[in-house]
């Protein structure tokens, strides 16, 4: 499906999202004011749709692109909460009245005044906060991951994740640099990227030739698994470019990390192309059969896969850790929780017995706005369970 179907429907998702901001400000503003706060809202629509329209066509490759895009973001954003926000209030209003002999709706409808300012400040802070230090404030994350019988010479052995950088738009090459040099100062042995990296053709070339340059940062390598997005971009392209590097391109294959008695494997798969949900569980299950393909059974298993769902198909083989991405942990959440869960496994730990699965939540996103799920680094220290 094309860039213009997704933005047709976003469309008319934001002319929904207009329809519902004229309903809220009808109720925290008196009527002389109403006409002109309106002509206000269907002006920063018609921007909204427009940025976005052209952002992501004609306007693609323009150097100021993503700041008019990060623009869109806050009036879509801010308008949803600010809607959000008001149906609440006046929900919670309605329902009080309803307990209250001298209810009427003009008294409702008062309540909501009192703190007319209230609801767009709110939606005001909370949406900048979100489109600025929520998408570029990374976080970093520490786990211990229990592994039974492991052997001494794996004891401590640490891995650093990311995922989900979408470099491009929204995430600069330079900016990639900083997050190498992070993750390689909390001195990991291995670093584990799995998919959605190179999601730019015009710099997917200098971008690797980066990450090649951290390799010798890393004692046991850099990892490497495609994501959905490597395959919009061409897989074949990054491959080539990746060959000559120290980059470990793992698809559907493993490799020996440390030898042994019982060695650490790392093991990679593709992300299946199917969107039928028996076929791609199907094929999930083929990939992960695959790349086990001369694996000791005994060895300590550590998978790189960007579909989450694998967690299920690596339990199922008895792998130890699982590292996914692919969700952005939903890029709003809650008290550490995805606001809007829609996948099986969307953000953070996940575990059954000795197998262990783990969604990063991303380090960059296609849409610049987090709430609630910043961007991360996850470490993972094997230890003796």
């Amino acid at each position: 499906m094309s860039i213009v179907f997704f933005l047709t429907i976003f469309a008319v998702l934001l002319l929904a999202l207009l329809a519902g901001s004229v309903w809220a400000l009808s109720k925290i503003t008196e009527e002389y004011t109403f006409y002109f706060w309106r002509r206000i809202l269907i002006a920063l629509h018609v921007f909204a749709i427009i940025v976005f329209f052209s952002g992501y066509t004609i306007l693609a490759d323009k150097p100021f692109t993503p700041v008019l895009l990060r623009l869109a973001t806050i009036v879509v954003v801010a308008e949803l909460i600010f809607t959000a926000l008001v149906a609440v209030g006046f929900i919670i209003t309605k329902s009080m009245n309803a307990f209250s002999s001298a209810t009427t709706f003009s008294r409702s409808r008062r309540n909501l005044l009192k703190g007319a300012l209230l609801y767009p400040a709110a939606s005001v802070v909370t949406t900048v906060y979100g489109a600025s230090k929520g998408v570029d404030e990374t976080v970093e994350r520490e786990f211990q991951i229990p592994v039974k019988n492991l052997p001494d010479n794996l004891k401590g052995f640490r891995i650093a994740q990311i995922s989900d950088v979408h470099l491009g738009r929204f995430y600069s090459l330079e900016r990639f640099k900083e997050l190498l040099n992070r993750v390689a100062a909390g001195k990991p042995d291995a670093l584990l990227m799995t998919g959605d990296i190179f999601d730019d053709t015009r710099i997917n070339d200098e971008a690797i030739k980066i990450a090649d340059s951290f390799a010798d940062k890393f004692p046991s390598g850099i990892w490497y698994c495609f994501g959905n997005h490597e395959h919009f971009r061409g897989t074949a392209a990054i491959e080539e470019a990746i060959k000559n590097t120290k980059i470990n391109l793992l698809n559907n294959s493993s490799k020996i990390v440390v030898d042994g008695k019982r060695p650490l494997y790392f093991l990679g798969v593709d992300y299946p192309p199917s969107r039928e949900e028996k076929k791609f569980l199907e094929e999930e299950r083929a990939f992960t059969n695959e790349a086990l393909k001369g694996v000791p059974a005994d060895s300590v298993k550590v998978l790189l896969a960007h579909h989450p769902e694998f967690i299920d198909a690596a339990r199922e083989k008895n792998i130890q850790l699982t590292l996914t991405g692919h969700t952005h942990g939903s890029q709003f959440g809650i008290l550490g929780y995805p606001l809007f869960p829609v996948f099986k496994y969307t953000r953070g730990f996940y575990n059954e017995g000795d197998s262990f699965g783990y969604v990063h939540s991303g380090n960059g996103s296609w849409f610049p706005y987090r709430i609630g799920c910043p961007p991360e680094i996850a470490y993972f220290t094997l230890r003796r369970g």
